[in-house]
């Protein structure tokens, strides 16, 4: 459409746009269980408005124009990075989410693997197991570099020894999820580590999910395997603080063990007329309202706020996971550590529950290799759990009269 003529009124716009939004998923009703993590608290609600809108205008990418952002990067960062146990000499930047702090790991091994290795970019290839984030396929793609996807074992977790095979002279990075986004669980993270240390190669421990729970659920006395810095072939780490760090979309912070490595992620460019400009991540010009949402959001909650959060969350993810194991015929996938659960029916098609479920106006996501029901829990859900519960419960008694999942979905 082209650009109207003359300027709309501004209450048939927003009554426009409100339509529009109406058929959007219903996440603040607690019907949605990935892309956004509600805590359904009002004080959070308003800590992350007032922040963002204190700096709905400025621009991050000058930090010699706009120095508190810079400090609340550099505040977010460390504290990230002490709850990950980065080392003293590590370093860090924010991104806008996972997929670009993946793709800044992947940038900086690439690079390191060049000039230590004498690894050419055609030459180069990353290992992970086939459960990791598509960022790591996507960032691949965009270096070209090779991936090598390596099939997961019969409980949804990395394959050491086939990894290990797959790796080379030519690889730059190994990898593996703690915990991994299509089933919640940890990867064997120590091992992979360690086969990367004792082979010299970068090793990235993807925490974009459990940056910000498998810090607190330690704590709070659950037996959580190492996956962070405390392991020395551990070389680099990403964590989104905009999932269960609660903030705005996007936050994250991409970690490495030596602050030097960051070296690798700027752009530095002077051959223009406008002067020296230099990014450490893709965008050039980026919004400063996330970053601040989340400088506010960590400093306001705190240690014992998140672990309160936790806390709760995890007596929630207890009560969704044994009513659907209550369920004849469904079981979970693997063995989940946090508030994560992918499910199955062995005795109906768990696609023809989910086509139920949507009528019911909930959102889950749909798993395949073996199809299955993923759901991602926040806070808020602890006031629809008992809802959730019953409704799956009927869902999966009529999902063999369901409309046909294979037209719908397939």
């Amino acid at each position: 459409m082209p650009l109207p003529e003359h300027g709309r009124n501004r209450t048939e716009l927003f009554s426009e746009i409100e339509e529009m939004k109406s058929g959007d998923a219903k996440w603040d009703q607690g019907k949605t269980f990935s892309l956004v993590y509600p805590t359904g608290r009002a004080d959070i609600d308003d800590v992350l408005l007032e922040a963002n809108n204190l700096y709905l205008y400025e621009n991050a990418l000058n930090p010699i124009r706009f120095p508190s952002l810079q400090k609340m990067e550099a505040d977010v960062v460390a504290n990230t990075g002490a709850l990950v146990n980065r080392p003293p000499a590590g370093g860090g930047t924010m991104a806008s989410g996972g997929s670009e702090s993946i793709l800044m790991s992947v940038l900086v091994n690439r690079d390191r693997a060049r000039k230590e290795r004498g690894i050419g970019s055609a030459a180069g290839n990353i290992v992970y197991p086939t459960s990791a984030h598509a960022a790591f396929a996507k960032a691949a793609h965009y270096l070209e570099l090779e991936a090598r996807p390596i099939p997961i074992t019969v409980d949804f977790t990395a394959d050491v020894d086939a990894m290990a095979d797959a790796v080379d002279d030519n690889t730059v990075l190994l990898i593996g999820s703690a915990y991994g986004y299509p089933h919640g669980v940890m990867d064997p993270i120590e091992e992979l580590s360690t086969i990367a240390l004792d082979r010299g190669i970068g090793f990235h421990s993807d925490t974009c999910i459990g940056s910000y729970v498998l810090p607190f659920l330690e704590r709070l006395g659950y037996d959580v395997p190492p996956y962070d810095f405390r392991l020395p072939g551990v070389t680099q780490m990403s964590c989104d603080v905009h999932k269960y760090g609660y903030t705005v979309k996007g936050a994250s912070v991409i970690l490495h063990r030596l602050s030097e490595w960051i070296g690798y992620q700027y752009f530095l460019y002077a051959d223009w007329p406008s002067g020296l400009y230099g990014t450490p991540t893709v965008a050039g010009a980026r919004p400063a309202g996330p970053l601040a949402a989340a400088y506010a959001i960590t400093n306001y909650l705190g240690m014992d706020g998140y672990l309160e959060l936790m806390r709760e969350l995890m007596a929630t993810t207890a009560k969704i996971r044994s009513g659907i194991e209550a369920i004849p015929g469904m079981r979970i996938l693997g063995a989940p550590i946090g508030p994560l659960l992918t499910f199955a029916s062995d005795t109906v098609d768990s696609y023809a529950i989910c086509d139920l479920m949507d009528d019911r106006g909930w959102n889950l996501d749909r798993n395949i290799n073996p199809n299955a029901l993923h759901m991602m829990i926040s806070p808020l859900h602890a006031q629809v759990a008992d809802t959730f519960v019953s409704d799956l419960t009927w869902a999966a008694s009529n999902a063999g009269q369901s409309r046909g999942v294979e037209a719908r979905y397939n």
